[in-house]
């Protein structure tokens, strides 16, 4: 393929997506998804940008994050190693643990390195407001947390998402090494499929 071709390829799967558009949760019956599997042939697949943080909180009465497991070495290891947390994390859509919130972070991570502070993720994303509604991405990765930028993979999704595939880029926006309460931003390009019941010229939107 050519530069130019390339670029104007590129270009056009860029284009912003209008405010007026409207993108619904698919229907997730049997039938519905068979029908939009055969669909995919005439489906164009698109890149959705997101834009949003995560409000881990580990202290007070009311965590978001509560420890489930942790190995006898956990006490006495520099890295916490074995230290297990359940979350249902707030995604935000400033760095404010007060600002509107669009949805939940549901998962595991584990410190899973002897050698540096790393977690290993597995989660879902999960959003309850606006045009994805309804709608998951599944990531997976490691989360070194002394790194300024973390890649983990979007390995898939639900809804909108059906069939995603991506990168989620983590860096941490503000930690208390104290109570370990954080706010990690969170940008996501996500690979997936424009809903058959959808028309729409745009390809990157911000949530």
């Amino acid at each position: 393929m050519g530069i130019i071709k390339f670029v104007v390829m590129y270009l056009a799967m860029v284009i912003t997506i209008s405010p007026l558009a409207v993108i619904s949760v698919p229907n997730s019956s049997p039938a519905a998804v068979e029908s939009w599997f055969k669909s995919l042939p005439n489906a164009r697949e698109k890149l959705t940008k997101l834009h949003f943080y995560f409000q881990d909180q580990v202290s007070g009465p009311n965590p978001s994050a509560v420890e489930v497991a942790r190995s006898k070495l956990t006490a006495s290891s520099p890295h916490f190693f074995g230290l297990t947390r359940v979350f249902d994390d707030p995604l935000t859509v400033s760095g404010s643990p007060s600002s509107k919130a669009i949805g939940y972070g549901q998962g595991i991570y584990s410190c899973a390195s002897q050698h540096d502070t790393s977690l290993l993720f597995t989660f879902n994303f999960y959003f309850t407001d606006g045009k994805y509604d309804g709608s998951t991405l599944s990531l997976q990765g490691r989360n070194p947390l002394g790194v300024k930028y973390r890649e983990m993979s979007v390995v898939g999704g639900s809804g909108v998402f059906r069939l995603a595939r991506g990168i989620a880029v983590a860096s941490t926006y503000w930690a208390n090494a104290t109570t370990q309460d954080g706010i990690v931003e969170f940008t996501v390009y996500v690979l997936h499929y424009d809903s058959p019941a959808v028309s729409d010229e745009g390809s990157v939107e911000d949530m």
